[in-house]
């Protein structure tokens, strides 16, 4: 194992990710040096395949305290309403900072046009090119980082490891994934930009980056994890033997498109939010035997579905699939974490010059549930937040002693390695997925700790690593599922199907110590 020569910088950003680039944007126009790690090429990440839109209150008739009334029903609780003030309020300006840097969002009659998802009371999601709002964002931040000196991006770069001294760190170790050597970054700060963990799951609307590497790196680093139990499960994801489960954004509900049983019947209220819609789908499927629900968008204008949705036409034609003529398969695939880093509503994480922001972080923006298409919004505001908070509380890069190289990790065969990852994602699947109980997260955990220890030591390796952050990761959401006894947004226990707000109107913060993981009690 070769170790490189230590790189230097004032920030370092796991991530690429509009939530990693806002925050390096926000650094380099500060004059600091800004490396951008990320394990594969830079614009492979959740936001790239974001395809319904951003939420924003821009709308005329609208209001952030609309927005905000809308975000804390869905949130079930647990939204944290400092965080959601933040989020409604500078939105805003940060959406129409992102139009100043080149955005070109959709318009209608010379205006910006906007539609409405689940649980929005107003039409405020801004959408670009159809739906591939993702992919018009994901432009701009990269566009605007290319144009500033200051900011190196570093693509095939993973991050292994926090370099952690007595409670603060002085950067991180990357492996880089040309030579698997070990490349050394110490920092005045580091970002934890890395998005979800959806990748842990058998069904999943993620691309396969998505395995929780930095949530993975800051367990092991002893950061303060938060409501790694609620897991978002996106309705209607494609359904069909041999694709993708390729996500069907919910503007096509917004738009008027109809949820069917194999009947042909209308069978709940399209527009529910997601928890609900979810497990709408999956009773319907159940009781009628497992047979297929649809999505069906055949009653309505053909030219306005290729115009108004390209990019899941385009896919859906791909497998042979004519949407304007024939209902979708839809099933049910794990989508967003709620849960992640511990963060306040400056991106400050437990740990002393470690920030988090985006997917990998829990700011409590979404609390048990997200609101569709704010977390778009929640990477651009928190990605500027927290880096605003280093520049004006991180001094020089602090002394210490040379860190110590990550020791190998995992199995040394490849083969076995990718069998453990594929088993990880169907014991989490069958185990921790949408509907939940003691039994069965129970059997789940046995069967993680199993492949942890068949992992055992071995390599450093990008699909190594990445089996071994899935297991460790999908233990600690398999604990919080097993610890929060009541069903609430994202989190459902057939064996405790009611809320509890007395014992449970509270956040699960653990945290990783010597002698294993440990909750942190909080008051109701």
């Amino acid at each position: 194992m070769s170790i490189r020569d230590p790189l230097v910088c004032d920030l370092l950003v796991l991530g690429s990710g509009i939530a990693g680039f806002r925050g390096a944007i926000e650094a380099a126009q500060a004059g600091w040096r800004v490396v951008v790690a990320t394990k594969d090429r830079p614009r492979e990440s959740n936001t790239e395949y974001a395809q319904g839109g951003i939420a924003v209150s821009l709308a005329e008739g609208d209001t952030p305290e609309q927005h905000l009334a809308d975000t804390l029903e869905a949130g079930d609780g647990l939204c944290d309403q400092e965080a959601v003030k933040v989020l409604v309020e500078e939105g805003p300006a940060e959406v129409l900072r992102l139009i100043q840097w080149g955005a070109l969002f959709d318009k209608e009659d010379g205006g910006l046009h906007f539609t409405r998802e689940a649980a929005h009371g107003q039409n405020r999601i801004l959408h670009a090119h159809g739906d591939a709002t993702g992919q018009e964002l994901e432009r701009t931040v990269v566009e605007k980082a290319r144009s500033l000196d200051t900011i190196t991006v570093m693509p095939y770069h993973m991050g292994v490891d926090l370099m952690s001294e007595e409670g603060y760190a002085r950067g991180a170790w990357l492996l880089d994934e040309r030579d698997n050597s070990l490349v050394p970054v110490l920092a005045r700060a580091v970002l934890i930009a890395t998005g979800g963990l959806g990748r842990l799951f058998k069904e999943s609307t993620n691309p396969a980056v998505a395995t929780g590497d930095g949530m993975a790196m800051a367990l092991r680093a002893g950061l303060v994890m938060a409501d790694l139990e609620f897991v978002q499960f996106h309705p209607t994801a494609l359904f069909m033997k041999n694709a993708p489960r390729f996500l069907l954004t919910e503007s096509l509900r917004g738009e008027g498109a109809i949820l069917k049983n194999a009947d042909g019947e209308r069978f709940m209220d399209e527009l529910a939010p997601r928890d609900v819609v979810t497990r709408g789908l999956v009773a319907e499927m159940a009781r009628t035997g497992g047979r297929p629900v649809t999505l069906d968008m055949t009653h309505l204008d053909g030219s306005y579905i290729q115009s108004r949705f390209p990019t899941v036409f385009a896919a859906c034609l791909q497998y042979g699939l004519d949407i304007r003529r024939t209902p979708i398969p839809v099933h049910p695939a794990a989508h967003y974490a709620m849960g992640g880093i511990e963060t306040d509503v400056f991106g400050r994480t437990s740990m002393s010059r470690v920030y988090a922001a985006g997917e990998a972080a829990c700011t409590g923006v979404h609390g048990a549930n997200r609101l569709a298409s704010n977390s778009l919004l929640e990477g651009l505001v928190f990605g500027a937040r927290a880096v605003r908070a280093a520049l004006d509380e991180v001094g020089p890069l602090p002394v210490g002693p040379e860190s110590r190289a990550p020791e190998p990790r995992g199995c040394r065969d490849l083969e076995v390695a990718n069998n453990l990852r594929r088993r990880v994602a169907d014991v989490m699947w069958y185990g921790v997925g949408i509907i939940r109980d003691a039994p069965g997260v129970a059997q789940a955990r046995v069967e993680l700790e199993g492949i942890k220890t068949h992992l055992g030591g071995g390599m450093l390796h990008r699909r190594i690593l990445e089996t071994c952050n899935m297991a460790q990761l999908g233990d600690a959401v398999a604990s919080c599922a097993a610890y929060r006894e009541e069903s609430r947004g994202g989190h459902f226990r057939r064996d405790f199907p009611k809320t509890d707000d007395g014992r449970w109107k509270r956040h699960t913060r653990l945290r990783l110590g010597p002698s294993g993981a440990h909750f942190l009690e909080t008051q109701p």
